[in-house]
């Protein structure tokens, strides 16, 4: 089973491109590609990269908001990354929040392409994901600022609907979508939330932006 998987991930076109250019994992294309068609970042953005081990996206994060600052964050400890500042610790807790916040003020983007630790029952797994999505939704809307973008990986399943729902209740675009570089295999979706409505302590946008031109 092992060695059957590292031949697959050899043959990868975007495992191999990924050695090729630099990036730390094949998964900054899936990112690069969902930029493309939505607009994800704009120069000067202010970006926080949840579950952020090894770095892939924060590296695609540095690269298209520059000269604006990226912090990733996750459980385990990260190679350090050039243009990131990188923060060890659980984005769920609140004392974790409340340092982002110090650090950033507010950010532009929040982005995680985190997934949860695989059990191999399909329903157990997604219930799982959907639950991550969940709080990395609630750690958006405390960061973000108004007009911010989100972006979050989730396992499609029953629960995907309800989830789009919370999300479009926080952002004035929601969209699904299933990048060219994930494996057709997979059953990982994309969403991809511009135009954040704002906390309900925050004042009102008046005449600023709602979403990045897509």
């Amino acid at each position: 089973m092992v060695r059957r998987w590292v031949r697959e991930r050899r043959s990868d076109p975007f495992y191999r491109k990924a050695k090729r250019e630099g990036y730390r994992s094949r998964a900054a294309y899936k990112l690069l590609q969902m930029h493309e068609r939505y607009g994800v970042f704009r120069p000067g953005d202010v970006v926080v990269d949840l579950g952020a081990a090894p770095g892939g996206w924060s590296q695609v994060a540095v690269e298209l908001s520059s000269p604006g600052r990226v912090v990733g964050i996750d459980l385990q400890e990260i190679e350090p990354l050039s243009g990131a500042e990188l923060v060890r610790g659980d984005f769920t807790r609140p004392e974790t929040t409340q340092r982002i916040r110090d650090m950033i003020g507010q950010a532009s983007v929040v982005v995680s392409d985190m997934s949860p630790n695989i059990s191999g029952n399909y329903s157990t797994d997604h219930a799982r994901s959907i639950h991550l999505c969940e709080q990395a939704l609630a750690f958006a809307t405390q960061v973000l600022k108004p007009g911010g973008v989100f972006v979050v990986k989730v396992f499609e399943g029953d629960l995907f609907a309800d989830f789009l729902v919370q999300a479009r209740r926080h952002f004035a675009m929601v969209k699904a979508h299933h990048p060219e570089a994930s494996r057709s295999s997979s059953s990982e979706v994309y969403v991809v939330a511009k135009g954040f409505k704002g906390r309900s302590d925050e004042p009102p946008a008046g005449d600023r932006p709602t979403a990045h031109p897509s």
